[in-house]
């Protein structure tokens, strides 16, 4: 890259664009005061107060920040009274209008609309007294400067207003996935070593080795969990820039979870049906979790003798359904006692243009049923494939 091309020109911000605005609207107003000087004729007293007002108008350009109303009101009526002492046409009119400007930007929509109305009002008052150099043009064209500023500076407060509202939205929506994410990762692996534990303790005395195998579907589930909390926890932290590596969990993993639950003493059968196919990801990770999510309320509430998990890929969506024979309602959390899990996976479902039941069924147990489209990225292929 030349020399040039690093050279790049940036304008003032902040405080310092103010001092560089005051300074330069006292060095134009000082230009036209020359004419005063040179004329002659004026008193000593008036010519004292005017560069009084020039200075303590553009001065207080450098406070606006900090007492944006009281700079606002103090430069419109020091202005004001410049003007009656001079007749020279000099441009301090800025300073008030980028106060003002400024007052609108932040939303004190009463502040400047009063501080508007003063000047108009003053204007007017000036020409109706017949001051030679403020006539119904003047007060016709400082009135559209002032609705302008205002509304330009309004339209700036609603777009800094939205843009905020839009960054808290996506902090939310951040928050509510990593918290999804979390749940996942972390209540299934976590809720089969709970029942894997409590078998193991049933069966420590009693049947030896059933209580190490317990012991070693714990040591399996508390790696897992591990595994993909690291996984989980390093894409959040966004360590370095490589891609990561682990493939995101999806439905080619279901046998993963099914061994899981046999370990904690839940028979799980899987059912697919349609033309399988090669899932777009993130449609892939819902259908995951929700199978997941419905394994470890199973494990956890239903007392379940038997589940069985139906994939049915049809031509546009993917339906699953994870049912149970347990206590029906029992194995819904919210009805049990409280969690979070049938709320995470409705929200899911919703995220990706789908939706979810869970409840009850009329022959006895629960169900989860949930309906995901494959949206435009769903490329049907043979299961093997994947």
């Amino acid at each position: 890259m030349s020399p040039l091309n690093q050279i790049r020109f940036r304008l003032p911000r902040g405080a310092r664009a103010d001092a560089v605005l005051a300074g330069g609207v006292f060095v134009l107003v000082a230009l036209a005061e020359g004419s005063r000087l040179s004329r002659g004729g004026e008193s000593m007293l008036s010519l004292t107060v005017s560069w009084l007002l020039i200075t303590t108008v553009c001065g207080a350009l450098l406070f606006r920040r900090r007492y944006p109303v009281t700079v606002g009101w103090f430069t419109v009526l020091a202005t004001g009274a410049y003007y009656l002492l001079s007749d020279i046409d000099a441009p301090l009119i800025v300073v008030p209008i980028v106060v003002l400007y400024a007052i609108a930007a932040q939303g004190r929509m009463q502040a400047v609309v009063a501080m508007s109305a003063a000047m108009v009002i003053g204007t007017s008052v000036g020409a109706l007294v017949g001051n030679s150099d403020v006539n119904g043009t003047a007060v016709f064209m400082l009135t559209g400067w002032l609705v302008a500023v205002v509304a330009l500076g309004s339209v700036r407060h609603g777009r800094v207003a939205y843009a905020e509202e839009e960054a808290r939205l996506r902090a939310t929506e951040e928050r509510l996935r990593i918290a999804r994410e979390l749940h996942d990762v972390l209540g299934h692996n976590i809720s089969l070593i709970n029942v894997q534990a409590g078998a193991a303790l049933h069966r420590l005395k009693k049947d030896p080795a059933q209580a190490e195998e317990a012991l070693g579907a714990i040591k399996a589930s508390s790696r897992e969990t591990l595994r993909e909390l690291r996984t989980t926890l390093g894409v959040l932290r966004q360590v370095d820039e490589e891609a990561p590596t682990a493939p995101a969990p999806g439905l080619a993993r279901t046998d993963e979870l099914v061994a899981s639950a046999k370990l904690a003493g839940l028979p799980v059968r899987i059912e697919r049906t349609g033309s399988e196919r090669s899932l777009p990801a993130p449609v892939d990770l819902v259908a995951y979790r929700i199978v997941q999510e419905s394994l470890t309320n199973a494990a956890k509430h239903s007392g379940a003798g038997r589940v069985t998990v139906r994939l049915a890929y049809g031509d546009r969506e993917l339906t699953l359904a994870v049912e149970d024979d347990g206590r029906g309602s029992a194995s819904c959390p919210a009805e049990a006692g409280g969690g979070s899990g049938i709320v995470g996976m409705t929200e899911r479902a919703r995220a990706m243009g789908g939706e979810l039941t869970a409840g009850p069924r009329p022959e006895g147990g629960f169900a989860v049923r949930a309906r995901l489209p494959y949206g435009a990225t769903g490329v049907p292929t043979k299961w093997s494939d994947r």
